[in-house]
């Protein structure tokens, strides 16, 4: 099920939809803010704050949803975070309007979010080393939510052949992860 699935399913009273777009997303939020902030309590207060606004907007059914919502969560995950750097601290407005408690960490919580921003910054070393191509093609299926068929159609190839592509890319990305973690 898509991304853009689960949230118009919240529209319609799905509970369970916002929870799988949360656990689809969750660590890449969580590492791309953790890279950003000095301390972990930090980068969970953002990632949940992130996900609160999101689940606002998905509930809202006077507010269009967004067409690519991976690409629109990191845009209210970086949004956030400008805002708490210039601010001095984390906002909570969503989560208050949700009623949402706030997170509770202890140690190995804490010593997670180390471990998932760890993994993130290597993982950006090693989509920095991609050639702008494979680059392209993972941002636009992946991050876009591109279909295949107009990726074949913008490529001027077939579909299979826009398949093919990326899986090499991906082949390649687990080989150089790989390469990275020894």
């Amino acid at each position: 099920m898509t991304d853009s699935v689960l949230l118009s399913r919240c529209r319609v009273g799905d509970r369970e939809a916002f929870g799988v777009f949360y656990e689809r997303h969750r660590a890449a939020i969580l590492g791309y803010l953790a890279r950003r902030v000095p301390f972990p309590e930090a980068a969970a207060d953002l990632m949940a704050e992130t996900f609160a606004s999101a689940l606002e907007v998905a509930l809202d059914a006077g507010r269009p949803l967004p067409e690519a919502p991976r690409a629109w969560l990191y845009g209210i995950a970086r949004n956030l975070l400008v805002d708490a750097l210039r601010r001095g601290k984390v906002d909570a407005g969503a989560r208050l309007r949700l009623q949402i408690d706030p997170l509770a960490l202890d140690d190995h919580d804490l010593e997670r979010i180390t471990e998932i921003a760890a993994a993130a910054e290597a993982l950006d070393g090693v989509l920095a080393e991609l050639p702008e191509a494979e680059w392209e093609l993972l941002r636009a299926r992946v991050i876009d939510e591109e279909p295949y068929a107009e990726l074949a159609s913008r490529l001027r190839c077939s579909e299979a052949v826009v398949r093919k592509r990326l899986s090499r890319t991906i082949a390649h990305l687990r080989t150089a992860i790989g390469a990275h973690s020894v």
